[in-house]
């Protein structure tokens, strides 16, 4: 496993418990077609399907730090990630609350040596 799938993979199970902590049901992980990938699918304490994009940075230096988990969720990637969603909730009508619908979070992580930080961003 690289660093970058090691990071990804730590990133993806800090997202996970926090979700869990709050009031979130995780459906499944890492969902993968060719078309895309979605890391988290959840149900929020509403009952909303969310889909949850999950970008994680390690920080160990002042040049790192300068940037952001949340910077590399580019436009092209939002698309896809849209796109996914889409066909997941139209091929899984029954998760999907007719009154609620879907939505698209991000949950950004920062991960450096004596600090772990995680930014939840709603409805993307």
């Amino acid at each position: 496993m690289t660093q970058k799938s090691e990071t990804g993979r730590i990133g993806e199970d800090i997202a996970c418990k926090y979700l869990i902590k709050n009031g979130y049901k995780i459906v499944e992980r890492n969902y993968r077609q060719k078309w895309g990938e979605l890391d988290i699918i959840a149900k929020d304490p509403q009952k909303t399907l969310v889909f949850v994009e999950v970008k994680t940075m390690r920080q160990n230096n002042a040049a790192i730090a300068a940037l952001n988990p949340e910077d590399n969720l580019t436009e092209a990637k939002l698309i896809k990630l849209q796109r996914t969603a889409s066909l997941y909730a139209g091929f899984n009508e029954k998760l999907v609350d007719v009154n609620r619908g879907w939505r698209i979070d991000l949950i950004a992580i920062c991960l450096s040596p004596n600090l772990e930080t995680v930014k939840h961003y709603e409805n993307i």
